[in-house]
Order: C-alpha cells, then sequence, then structure tokens
C-alpha cells in the first residue's frame, strides 16, 4: 500500500475522457482542467480510460493523442506525479507512457493512506455484476495470442479496427447500460466498504455517471464520473473527500 499522508497539496481523480472519441469541446476542457490541476495537486490519479483506445504496436503506438500526451509530459516534468490505472478502453499500455511521456501505468487497483485515509481506487470495469460479455473476452484480450497479433499490425490500421468495435462515438449520454452498470459498481463498492472494514473510501470509474455515497460511519463510496458528459473528478486532502464539476476556472 502506498502512503500519501504526507501530501501538502490534495491528491485529484478524474476517469473516463475516451481521448479521441470525445467531442473536441470535452477534450479540450479536460486539457485546461489538467493545466489547472497540476497547479495545486499534489498528485494525479487518471483512472482507466484516457483514451478511447490505447496501444503500443511493436512498431509505434496509437495515433492523435499529441497534445494530450505533451500536457501530461509537461504535467510529470513540473513536478506532480501522474498514476494512469489501466481501463478496459487503455489496458494495451506500455513502455511509451511509463518512458517517454513519465506516467506510473498500472493495471490492478491502487491502494493508498492520505489524510487519514485509507483510499482503493479501480477503474471498475472488473468489479461488480454485469458487462457479461466484455467478462468472457476480457482474458483473451489482456493477454496471449489475440494482444500479440494486434500489437503486430501497423498503427493506422490497429486504430481504425479498434474504431469500428468502439461504441463510445455513438453514445449521446448516460442509457440503461451505463445506469445499470452504475447500480452494480454502487453494489460492489458498498459490499467492499462492508467487507473491508479498513477501507474509508472507494473510487470508481467505468459507469459515466458521477456518484457520492456517504456511510453513517463517514466511509463513502465516489464515482467520479467522467469527461464525455460530465466533466467531474474527485478531490482528496485533509477535508471530507468532495466529487467536483470542472467550471472552466476553479479547481
Amino acid at each position: 500500500m502506498d502512503n500519501f499522508s504526507g501530501a501538502r497539496s490534495p491528491i485529484f481523480i478524474a476517469s473516463d475522457l475516451h481521448a479521441g472519441a470525445t467531442p473536441a469541446a470535452q477534450s479540450e476542457a479536460f486539457t485546461a482542467w489538467l493545466r489547472r490541476a497540476r497547479e495545486n495537486a499534489d498528485r494525479i490519479i487518471l483512472n482507466g480510460d484516457l483514451f478511447d483506445f490505447w496501444c503500443e504496436y511493436r512498431r509505434g503506438h496509437s495515433k492523435g493523442h499529441d497534445e494530450l500526451l505533451r500536457e501530461l509530459s509537461r504535467t510529470v516534468t513540473g513536478g506532480v506525479p501522474v498514476t494512469l490505472i489501466a481501463g478496459n478502453h487503455d489496458w494495451w499500455g506500455g513502455r511509451h507512457l511509463e518512458e517517454e511521456v513519465g506516467l506510473e501505468y498500472l493495471k490492478e487497483p491502487l491502494e493508498f493512506t492520505v489524510g487519514g485515509r485509507t483510499v482503493l481506487v479501480a477503474h471498475g470495469d472488473r468489479c461488480g455484476r454485469g458487462d457479461l460479455t466484455y467478462r468472457l473476452l476480457a482474458p483473451l484480450l489482456r493477454s496471449g495470442p489475440v494482444p500479440r497479433a494486434f500489437r503486430a499490425l501497423p498503427p493506422g490500421i490497429g486504430d481504425r479496427l479498434a474504431g469500428l468495435v468502439s461504441g463510445s462515438r455513438r453514445r449521446s449520454g448516460p442509457g440503461k447500460g451505463e445506469l445499470a452498470r452504475s447500480a452494480a459498481l454502487r453494489e460492489w463498492a458498498l459490499e467492499e466498504l462492508a467487507r473491508r472494514t479498513e477501507l474509508d473510501l472507494v473510487v470508481l470509474g467505468h459507469a459515466h455517471v458521477p456518484e457520492s455515497v456517504s456511510l453513517e460511519t463517514g466511509r463513502r463510496y465516489i464515482n467520479c464520473g467522467d469527461w464525455v458528459y460530465h466533466r467531474t473528478y474527485v478531490v482528496l486532502g485533509e477535508g471530507k473527500p468532495e466529487l467536483r464539476h470542472w467550471d472552466g476556472e476553479n479547481v
């Protein structure tokens, strides 16, 4: 478990930008938020699906994200660590994100202490009920011959194929699927808080529905929401964890 208890500034957590499929205005808003957040944050955690698709091929990586990658690199070189927890859309990351951009890239949930609280942060695609088709396919997509074969493709071809499979561009707002996923993740998080009494806070993404649920004990579940529709994020510090909306100026 990491210990961030010495953090002098807040930790910011955001998820689900889906860069490459999100409307330009939302991507620009996220970039503006990132610039402002690094002026105030001790560290930034990006809780999965930063990209609608990301792959590090044998001969390059997914294209079209140069501005975002530059801003992330500037954040890290400016002294604010950035952790990316892989989601179901950006599972095939690796050395470029780590060595060239400077991100800490994780494929497992992150657990740490800050402000006297024990916090679990996970994207959410492997939590709770639902997503049956994805759960059946996940072992094939995450290891073995499928990712090896895909990484052998030229980046342009691989990116186009992934774009055909992704349904992100067709979204117009949280639908029945996201609402059902939101309920399943809430149920899982509350069960996890009941099972693991040492946890004070569970933070998930994946559902595209921002939510904050406080228990009588003061422990809490928060879903980050997303930057496809909501421009929401979480701030952790010495005070109560907060779910906030980016208004274009203040973090």
